[in-house]
């Protein structure tokens, strides 16, 4: 018995360099790991509760367009298929992926993405927005329904920027002015069997116009905004950071990989 657990220890240990070794990347292999290289988490979660019991009033908050040229990070289309122009890692090999397990077994968030890649983050970095777009489909506005962007820059720490937004159907309605009368009444002429036009004063045709047409419509309004994140928190390696909004939270984890 002895003697078969001494025969095992190598064959564990092959196991577990072999495991260790399938996480570093493919592109360490070739070369010696560049200076100020880490790896980048985020885990974006939403948390489930009813909007109505939100006592924050963001209707009319003025929020900038994301910019759609930037790069993606994690982006759903209507299909639910993902998008993304970085190269990600499995969910199973994220530092964070059990925390976000936890979270989502409490029954009180949702995992809408879990990103991990590998990057350099030199001093003095001025990052590019990466674009987010997560959550459910809102099909009346064509978009999902947490939209926005996240920025990791460089001073002497690390620094994430989210700036996220959480949007829903909105139940107001908006008031539209109705097509001017004059408009109106140029296409309100009586036409003949013969295709032509008749030839009615236009003030008559205004007049009957002003009568047939109300002077404005309605129309629901697409979205409105729920909540959102305006956050930079600085960052220090190897620890977890949690950004968050009455709906929404960010989990962030930076790993420095030394050669």
């Amino acid at each position: 018995m002895q003697a078969q657990l001494s025969r095992s220890r190598p064959i564990m240990a092959s196991v577990t360099l072999a495991a260790s070794l399938a996480l570093i990347p493919s592109s360490l292999w070739a070369q010696e790991t560049p200076n100020n290289y880490y790896r980048a988490e985020l885990v974006i979660l939403q948390r489930l509760v009813d909007p109505a019991s939100i006592e924050e009033n963001m209707a009319g908050k003025p929020v900038e367009p994301t910019n759609t040229q930037s790069k993606r990070l994690w982006v759903e289309s209507e299909s639910g298929a993902r998008q993304t122009d970085l190269n990600l890692v499995s969910r199973n090999n994220l530092h964070l992926g059990e925390g976000a397990n936890r979270l989502e077994r409490s029954g009180h968030y949702k995992v809408l993405a879990s990103a991990g890649w590998y990057q350099t983050f030199p001093p003095n970095r001025k990052g590019e927005p990466l674009r987010v777009a997560v959550g459910e489909w809102l099909t009346e506005a064509g978009q999902r329904a947490i939209e926005g962007q996240i920025t990791i820059d460089r001073q002497r720490y690390l620094h994430v920027n989210v700036e996220l937004n959480h949007w829903a159907i909105s139940e107001e309605t908006d008031t539209l002015p109705a097509t001017p009368a004059s408009e109106r009444a140029e296409n309100s002429a009586p036409v003949f069997s013969d295709g032509t036009a008749s030839s009615a004063n236009p003030e008559d045709r205004e007049s009957m116009a002003d009568q047939t047409a109300p002077a404005y419509t309605t129309r629901q309004a697409p979205v409105e905004l729920v909540t959102w994140i305006r956050e930079t928190r600085r960052m220090r390696s190897e620890e977890i950071h949690f950004i968050d909004s009455p709906t929404i939270g960010v989990l962030v984890f930076f790993r420095k990989i030394k050669g």
